[in-house]
């Protein structure tokens, strides 16, 4: 028994220096949140949500088509173009953005605004954090991996320059 005490002693112990260490780590170092935003919006609002995204300066996400099942749980059949189809599945697309902390809120009002039909089925947004993100091209890390310093320098522009660099 004497062993299964200092065992939970040291156990004890072994925690509170994780989390001693943990906490003063992460204030010492320069960590800035990021955020992951993953919405599902109906697929004949994209064009519009993806210009606006544009707008506000949010040029890389990721989309897939999606089918899923929403709240309305009425399984109803519809002829389309002569062939019989369930409504109850419907196409959506998912888009999942990572952005910085300071850039959350304002993304989310844009997709709440450009996505939003104010019918039944016009998706959700959900929001998760990020703690740790690399470009692979510089090995770049946290934050500043989101974006480019160089606003000379565009996403698209140094795309064009380095295809015609290849030619």
């Amino acid at each position: 028994m004497p062993g299964a005490i200092v065992e939970a002693k040291a156990c004890r112990f072994f925690k509170m220096f994780l989390f001693r260490t943990k906490s003063c780590s992460y204030n010492q170092t320069k960590i800035k949140a990021m955020k992951k935003i993953e919405a599902i919006i109906r697929a004949s609002k994209y064009d519009e949500l993806k210009q606006s995204l544009h707008e506000i300066d949010v040029d890389f996400f990721s989309w897939w088509d999606v089918t899923g099942q929403g709240n309305d749980t009425k399984f109803k059949k519809a002829i389309f173009r002569g062939d019989m189809r369930e409504t109850s599945l419907i196409s959506r697309r998912l888009l999942s953005i990572v952005v910085r902390d300071i850039k959350l809120e304002e993304t989310i009002k844009c997709i709440l605004k450009h996505a939003q039909t104010g019918e039944v089925g016009d998706g959700k947004i959900f929001v998760s954090e990020i703690t740790a993100a690399y470009r692979i091209r510089t090995g770049e890390s946290g934050d500043e991996s989101l974006f480019i310093k160089d606003s000379s320098l565009h996403a698209y522009d140094y795309h064009e320059s380095s295809a015609a660099g290849q030619r």
